[in-house]
């Protein structure tokens, strides 16, 4: 009857590797966003953004005097 030898390191180090792994699913479902749900969001922000811009009004001028500031 021979004891397999195992190398301590090894097991706690893989250990320590699941719980971190295990830490980060959880936070990943209690904090994050899917990348699909990100990629929606950056779309949407860009659209309204586009829209926003689209619906400014275009001055005539393009300095930044502001009104009867010459002199």
């Amino acid at each position: 009857m021979t004891a397999e030898i195992v190398n301590l390191n090894k097991v706690r180090k893989a250990r320590e590797r699941a719980n971190r792994e295990r830490d980060a699913q959880e936070n990943r479902i209690k904090y994050g966003q899917t990348k699909s749900e990100r990629n929606l969001f950056e779309a949407r922000t860009r659209k309204w953004q586009g829209d926003l811009d689209a619906s400014r009004r275009q001055s005539d001028d393009d300095d930044d005097t502001g009104p009867s500031n010459a002199s």
